[in-house]
């Protein structure tokens, strides 16, 4: 049942903040042993539909896109790649080009030999022989083993995953960096800290590597940091914010947000199933580069030819679209249907979705027929048995042009 989450087992790993996002009324889901807010409010009454929890996750989302939120992000896996070798092997793996410089970040991914989206994490260039990755918690195990397996005899290659000893504080929207430089002596300005950027800085007195990235598209910054100074940094910034009336947020509005930028998710849009073309990720996919080669590029390479120029040598496309929803919203696996047919077929599922509190529409991710890719074609999706006409959209409901990310 949707917001079930049941609690024999737990609590497995509680962060050293737990009781004071106790004391805010933080519900929490286990996701790989980690407890993760949800939100923040009254417990959720479990519906397919749209539960009381939809008008608390709306009041989150209206706080950090207008002024500035606050979450506990520590339930994301965290590896430090490190030794003379570490950037031939990530850089064999990684579909995407590494950063290049001291500081840089990048999204990669990295696919099997059959092109298929075998895993997706940030890449942070910290020195020449050292990298720090953030993925999804849920690939924890699954993603270090796909590193460790690709390590060539006599390399000089240390994976380290260091998870459980590094929490994450994520300080975002228009006024973040207002809230940090409160915090911090270092120049938090555009020029010397610009977007995709990381720098190793010191706030509230505990040492924190910085990373200028946020999965909800507004300026902000991810605070990765030992976890035993996790309560005097997260007690330093709440000071800090109550001038600004910050705000805590959780997992769904987190959710929201990246959905209403068009964000896609490992394990929902992108699987070992499904690769880079007909997840529509090319501009993350360095193929043109002559001489650099990586695991998967020939797989691609086919399947691109084989989709031509208008992808209809595909099966499926992934579309961004608004669903003429009513009381529910698409939460994935929902069935899609060309509406010209006889109804009896489905042509492929959504992904994921949710009502987007700031741009005011239903949205979702969905595999469709290649036909339905072009922006203002419509298809259907079932939501409980009735028919939802969804509009393919062009480019994010929210900051396409990733102004907000810049600022």
């Amino acid at each position: 049942m949707p917001g079930e989450y049941r609690s024999a087992g737990r609590p497995m790993k509680r962060t050293p903040i737990a009781e004071r996002l106790d004391a805010l009324g933080a519900q929490w889901q286990d996701v790989w042993g980690w407890e993760r807010p949800r939100y923040y409010g009254e417990a959720e009454q479990y519906s397919w539909k749209r539960s009381n929890a939809h008008d608390i996750v709306a009041a989150e989302c209206t706080g950090v896109r207008e002024r500035v939120g606050i979450a506990d992000l520590t339930a994301f896996a965290k590896f430090e790649v490190t030794g003379s070798d570490a950037a031939n092997l990530l850089g064999r793996l990684s579909a995407n080009r590494l950063p290049i410089t001291d500081g840089g970040i990048r999204l990669v991914h990295m696919l099997t030999d059959l092109g298929g989206i075998e895993c997706e994490m940030t890449i942070t260039r910290l020195a020449d022989d050292r990298y720090y990755l953030n993925s999804a918690i849920t690939g924890t195990t699954h993603d270090q083993d796909w590193l460790v397996q690709h390590v060539v005899g006599g390399e000089d290659v240390t994976i380290a995953d260091v998870t459980d000893a590094t929490a994450i504080l994520a300080v975002t929207g228009p006024r973040a960096r207002d809230v940090l430089a409160a915090c911090t002596d270092a120049d938090l300005t555009n020029e010397a800290f610009p977007w995709l950027t990381a720098r190793e800085i010191q706030v509230a007195g505990v040492p924190v590597t910085a990373l200028r990235v946020s999965y909800v598209g507004e300026l902000g910054w991810e605070l990765h940091h030992p976890i035993d100074r996790m309560p005097e940094l997260y007690d330093a910034l709440v000071a800090a914010g109550e001038p600004h009336s910050m705000v805590h947020f959780g997992s769904y509005a987190m959710n929201v947000m990246r959905i209403e930028k068009a964000y896609k998710a490992w394990g929902g849009e992108l699987t070992t199933e499904i690769t880079p073309i007909e997840a529509c990720l090319d501009r993350f996919v360095d193929l043109d580069t002559p001489g650099r080669d990586f695991l998967g590029r020939d797989a691609t390479l086919a399947r691109r030819d084989a989709a031509g120029p208008d992808l209809t040598g595909l099966e499926m496309v992934l579309v961004y679209c608004a669903v003429d929803a009513s009381d529910s919203d698409c939460r994935g696996n929902e069935p899609t249907y060309d509406p010209a047919d006889d109804g009896s077929t489905a042509m492929g599922i959504t992904t994921g979705g949710a009502w987007g509190h700031t741009v005011g529409k239903s949205l979702a991710f969905a595999y469709v027929d290649p036909t339905f890719r072009v922006p203002g074609s419509t298809f259907e999706i079932d939501l409980f048995g009735e028919r939802h006409t969804a509009t393919v959209l062009a480019e994010a409901a929210h900051d396409p042009s990733n102004e907000r990310l810049r600022t």
